[in-house]
């Protein structure tokens, strides 16, 4: 009795890692940042310092922002002629163009939002990053 329960446990856990095995195989990564890495094309030349990584697609801004917000929804979003700007939890996703296709830059919130805070402003939210103030009368100051 005790084997069969042991059996029954193990098997039980193999069909939950196969299922988890075959999400990742059909959906990609489990982060918008494993998504745009999976997907496009590394762009080290492309890079902003430390801070930002680049990736190149031969596809324009919109269809690129297209088919990151169908995989990920962002928590906030802005769409100028500059480009489109994808801010989710922890990382911004900023998409620009180029002579032909888009520029993908991922990078973390903290740097990203002083950087994109001219163009974005306050479509991207309160509390983030390391700029922003927020609160009450002395709060921050």
């Amino acid at each position: 009795m005790t084997y069969r329960r042991w059996f029954v446990v193990g098997a039980a856990f193999a069909v939950i890692g196969a299922l988890v095995a075959a999400f990742a195989f059909f959906y990609g990564s489990f982060s918008p940042r494993g998504f745009v890495e999976d997907k496009y094309t590394r762009a080290v030349s492309r890079d902003i310092g430390r801070d930002a990584l680049a990736y190149t697609s031969n596809r324009a801004p919109s269809q690129v922002a297209k088919e990151v917000t169908d995989a990920w929804q962002p928590a906030d979003q802005y769409v100028d002629g500059s480009g489109v700007y994808l801010r989710y939890d922890d990382e911004s996703v900023v998409i620009l163009p180029l002579a032909v296709g888009s520029v993908i830059l991922l990078e973390r919130m903290n740097t990203a939002y002083p950087r994109y805070h001219s163009t974005v402003g306050s479509h991207w939210g309160w509390g983030r990053g390391n700029t922003v103030r927020g609160g009450g009368p002395g709060s921050g100051k």
